[in-house]
Order: C-alpha cells, then structure tokens, then sequence
C-alpha cells in the first residue's frame, strides 16, 4: 500500500514497506490446485513476503472519483506454498480474511487473470484497472494492450513468423482461400481453448454451414489458417516474461483423431527445450510485447510458424515448473520487482 512518507523521525530506521500485489481473478473455488498458474504467482508472492489481495471482477468499481476494490486478503497454506503439491494442501488450502474496501491505486502491483472470455464485462474491467494505472498502481498486464492485442489478430503484426491466413466474414473470400489452400482451420477471433476450431479438407460438404456459423451469417470476422500437420507433434506453448522467453515450451499433443492440441481440448503437455525457430520468433515479438507493457505472454508455435499471442491469461506455468525444475511465477515477480524500482 501506500504509505505517506512526510513525517520521518530523525535517527529512526524507516522500515520498507510491504510490498502488495492484488490478483482479479477466477472464484478460488473453480481453481485446479494441480494447474493454475495463478496460484504459482501467489505462491511466489507469499514466499517474498508480499501482502496478496484476492478480487473477483464484480468487486470492482468506480465510486467517489477512485478506482476502488471489494477485497480480501489471501494467504495459500504452508504446504501449498511449500511444493504445491496438491495431495497436501488439504481442504484448507486457503485462508481469506474479511473484507476491505481498497483504493485500487494504493496497491503497488495488480495482476489481470481473470479468464476469456473477452467480453464487454471483461472490457469494463481494463477500463477500471487503466483508471487504477493513472493512480498508481503496476498493472500486469496494461489493460490498454489488453483492449488492442486480440490473441489471434495479434499476431499478424509478425507476418514473417505466421503461416498463410485470411481475416475476413465475407464467405466468398473464405471460400476463396479454403479452396487454393484445400486443407485450412477456421476459427473465430474471440474463441479460446480450442473451442469452435473447425479443419476443413478437401471436398468437406460442411464448408458452408462451418463458415455460416463461426461468421454468424457474415457478421463476424473469422480467421483461417493453412493447416498445419506439425500440430501432430504438438501445439507449443512458450512463455515470455518481460519480453524474454523462458527457455522450455509446453507442446500439447492431440489426442488421436484431434487437431487441437489444448489442454482444455484433451491435449497432454510434453515439455521441450526450445528450438533455433523458437527463439528467433520470440526475439521477433520480444521488443513489442516490452513497449505495450506486456509482462507476462504466452506464444503458440506449431512447428515453425506462430498461431496466436496469448495475453489476457497465460497458462502452462505449472507444468513447465514441474518438468524442468522452474519457478516461472518467481521469474515473474523479480520482473516486476524491478519494474516497481526503475
């Protein structure tokens, strides 16, 4: 919090103050205390000593010219913040004290990781934390590249690292492409984990009733993609904090007869060390991601082609810290310790 600094005595130690990171985030109860990458961010928190705030999206608001926040405080239990091992966490995995009224500005730090999907309400949130950011606090990630960056649309800013695709609603073009490409995705530009993702072959009868229904009639913009057989060998998820990509990427395996590698779609994650390609594209997309305050991201790549540009709410944290040793939350937070000290 902040903390007025004008009446200092003399020949008194001043003692630093906590430091306090407020999460907006998912109800704790629809969690997976195996998966979430947000409790390893809370975890790190904890461990530094720093003073966690729990908010859902509905205890935000603007009142009496401030950003404001219906909070509790959060502590994960010893054993959770031990290993995050969650066979022994026990039913009380957590503890929540009462709740306060927060001036969203005094928190040094708020992370965004409330999930998709993106909708107005979530739109209505960045517009709250924006006000928060001119109040003063660090807000992870900037709730204006949050509005810009569409996850799939975002990534066209980087066409050398992208396979062939169109953006369009107008059937005619996504006919037209479908048809010199034979074997494409479609997929609608606000859709995630692997939902209403649509491979098309050659000579699919269901062309037009696909094309009809992602664009809603022609109303809606879509994507397609050239399909990639590489998916095979997995859908790679590489995470990049601050610009910089964590040297190991999550590949998510279909399962046999899928073309969606998701976790949410029934993919396996595989870890993997990165590639020559891997980092070349993360290099291509690091600079940018730094200029619009996109601290933490995670980045699609099947085979040697990016997809998508994942920054509302990066997942794979805990399953790379668990194959290869990691603690990406910490990363994380050493990032925006110095961010808070510049």
């Amino acid at each position: 919090m902040s903390h007025c600094g004008c009446c200092k005595v003399p020949n008194l130690r001043i003692l630093e103050p906590m430091t306090s990171i407020a999460f907006v985030m998912d109800p704790l109860s629809s969690l997976s205390l195996k998966k979430d990458s947000t409790l390893a961010m809370i975890r790190a928190a904890q461990r530094r000593g720093w003073s966690v705030i729990y908010l859902e999206q509905p205890d935000l608001m603007w009142a009496n010219n401030r950003a404001l926040g219906i909070g509790r405080t959060l502590e994960l239990s010893d054993a959770f913040v031990a290993d995050l091992d969650p066979s022994r966490a026990g039913d009380d995995w957590y503890r929540l004290g009462p709740e306060q009224t927060w001036d969203l500005g005094d928190f040094d730090v708020i992370m965004m990781r409330k999930d998709p999907p993106f909708d107005m309400e979530f739109i209505y949130t960045t517009y709250l934390l924006e006000r928060a950011e001119q109040q003063g606090a660090l807000v992870v990630n900037r709730p204006q590249s949050l509005r810009d960056c569409n996850e799939k649309f975002f990534a066209t800013a980087f066409a050398d690292c992208g396979p062939e695709l169109i953006v369009s609603r107008r059937m005619d073009q996504l006919r037209a492409f479908y048809e010199q490409h034979k074997n494409v995705v479609f997929k609608q530009l606000d859709g995630m984990g692997g939902k209403s993702v649509f491979r098309v072959l050659e000579g699919d009868a269901n062309l037009g009733v696909i094309m009809e229904t992602l664009t809603e009639g022609e109303s809606q913009q879509i994507m397609g993609q050239v399909y990639l057989p590489e998916i095979a060998d997995g859908d790679k998820r590489i995470l990049m904090v601050d610009g910089e990509a964590i040297p190991y990427a999550l590949a998510r395996i279909p399962q046999t007869g899928e073309a969606r590698g998701n976790l949410a779609a029934g993919g396996t994650g595989e870890g993997r060390p990165l590639t020559d390609r891997d980092r070349w594209i993360a290099e291509q997309i690091g600079p940018e991601l730094r200029a619009r305050g996109l601290t933490f991201v995670g980045i699609d790549v099947i085979g040697d082609y990016l997809t998508e540009i994942n920054v509302t709410c990066p997942t794979c944290i805990r399953e790379l810290d668990a194959q290869f040793s990691l603690d990406i939350g910490g990363m994380l937070l050493d990032s925006v310790a110095a961010q808070l000290s510049s």
